[in-house]
């Protein structure tokens, strides 16, 4: 029995076109549109995407370990660089431009020095910026990697509501702002920004202007993002967001069905680490094998997903077309230590690889 997604979808049998692009791409050659892939990554210039949601700002201490602590049994780490990178909805954006796409990104930093950090990076990379300040501290995550592996990793967060007021403001921005862009994405971890009533401002904004509104999204609000065009979740979130505990297809099927059905979203887009992704739609659904030859980090993974989806999506791309070009986008960062991103030529070149393996 073939899966689904290398079924002729008129004629119900396998074909040899099918099996062959499935092989190639991961979906049959009559799932694309008009535009070759190449073509949708040479359009990304012409594509402005707005990013929402929890921007983040990662901190890398970087070292080597000779010996183990006198006082306690931890390595100690001779520190030889420290550097800061862009995280959360801030990485959203920064693949967004490396990508060589537009973007503006609205989110809520601390009065601190890492929120004036956050925002340099962000300005220095070309990002249109719309940060409101508050009293919160920026969120930092910093890890210390001795030999290209991770020692520990320490947080600052607040993750309590913003105020109020502060929500009014964002959503009096995001009212105009969703109108002024191709695509929206919602980079939603949990640290307080995304609420219930700031999803159904923008949800109610881009339906009225058809646009695409993506969610990469945080256990316990799945319920925010009812309607939503697309949610982007992992294995674990998929299962946990469903109830679906995902052991094997079946039960990546079950679990990618409800969540259609519950949220009655336009698709939902499970990313399976090293088996792809696999598209859910109301009529069909795709599984895509994963491009990745070697995995060192998946930081950053997830935001680099949505970024090429949503990116590709609003330069002309179907949904498949736009998983696909997500797919290797990924596949590409993983392969790299730390919070990384693609430039258009890699994915290029990924593309061009894949279609004559």
């Amino acid at each position: 029995m073939f899966p689904a997604a290398i079924v002729h979808p008129k004629s119900g049998y396998a074909c040899p076109l099918y099996i062959a692009a499935l092989l190639i791409f991961g979906v049959p050659v009559s799932y694309f549109g008009k535009m070759g892939l190449r073509d949708i990554v040479k359009n990304f210039d012409k594509s402005k995407v707005l990013v929402v949601g929890d921007l983040i700002l990662d901190r890398y201490i970087w070292g080597k370990v000779s010996r183990i602590s006198p006082e306690a049994p931890v390595p100690v780490v001779e520190v030889i660089a420290d550097d800061f990178k862009l995280g959360g909805a801030a990485n959203v954006a920064n693949n967004i431009i490396a990508l060589g796409g537009r973007v503006t990104v609205a989110g809520v930093a601390g009065r601190d020095r890492a929120g004036q950090v956050l925002r340099q990076l962000l300005e220095d990379k070309g990002v249109v910026c719309e940060i409101f300040e508050d009293s919160r501290p920026t969120t930092v995550k910093t890890r210390v990697i001795a030999h290209n592996q991770q020692v520990v990793r320490f947080d600052k967060e607040e993750k309590k509501g913003i105020s109020g007021s502060l929500l009014k403001r964002l959503n009096s921005f995001l009212g105009h702002a969703v109108h002024e862009h191709e695509a929206v994405i919602v980079s939603d971890y949990k640290k307080g920004v995304v609420y219930r009533s700031l999803i159904r401002e923008m949800l109610k904004h881009a339906k009225q202007k058809r646009k695409l509104l993506a969610v990469d999204p945080k256990v316990g609000h799945f319920h925010f993002y009812k309607g939503a065009g697309l949610i982007t979740p992992n294995v674990m979130e998929a299962s946990q967001g469903s109830g679906v505990e995902i052991k094997d297809e079946r039960t990546l099927i079950k679990a990618g069905r409800t969540l259609l059905r519950q949220l009655a979203c336009g698709a939902v887009l499970i990313t399976r680490g090293e088996e792809g992704m696999s598209l859910f739609e109301k009529e069909r659904i795709t599984h895509i094998p994963t491009v990745a030859r070697h995995v060192f980090d998946v930081t950053g993974a997830g935001d680099t997903v949505i970024a090429a989806f949503a990116l590709a999506y609003a330069a002309g791309a179907t949904l498949q077309e736009a998983a696909i070009v997500a797919n290797h986008a990924a596949g590409i960062v993983v392969g790299e230590v730390g919070t990384a991103v693609v430039a258009p030529e890699k994915l290029i070149r990924s593309l061009k690889v894949a279609r004559k393996a």
